[in-house]
């Protein structure tokens, strides 16, 4: 089963940047479409972006023009460039991968704090 191991986040002050990264441990070619999901404490995993084989893109109103997607299917590996952080972006940070099935897999989640 394709493992998904999420990177890069942290603490970072409002305004700032950081980079995700979504390393999986096998090739991510034919898997038709990679995404990063949140859940604060308290709410619902939602979706942030998600970016298909073909390099379509799509995000939440609520990063768009200030996150964006990417994938790497040679590295097998999907970023995503946070910039101009707010604290309403705090929390946990999912990679997902779904199948043209529809089958999906979840990373462990990786914690991102935007905090003075």
């Amino acid at each position: 089963q394709l493992q998904l191991v999420e990177s890069g986040g942290g603490l970072v002050q409002p305004g700032g940047s950081l980079r995700l990264s979504c390393a999986a441990s096998a090739s991510i070619f034919n898997i038709n479409t990679m995404g990063w999901y949140r859940q604060a404490p308290g709410r619902q995993r939602e979706s942030v972006a998600t970016i298909t084989n073909g390099g379509s893109t799509f995000y939440a109103d609520s990063v768009k023009g200030r996150f964006a997607i990417s994938r790497d299917n040679a590295k097998n590996t999907v970023f995503l460039q946070m910039n101009s952080l707010k604290p309403e972006d705090t929390a946990v940070y999912y990679c997902r991968a779904e199948y043209q099935s529809g089958r999906t897999n979840w990373g462990q989640g990786t914690q991102v704090t935007v905090s003075q």
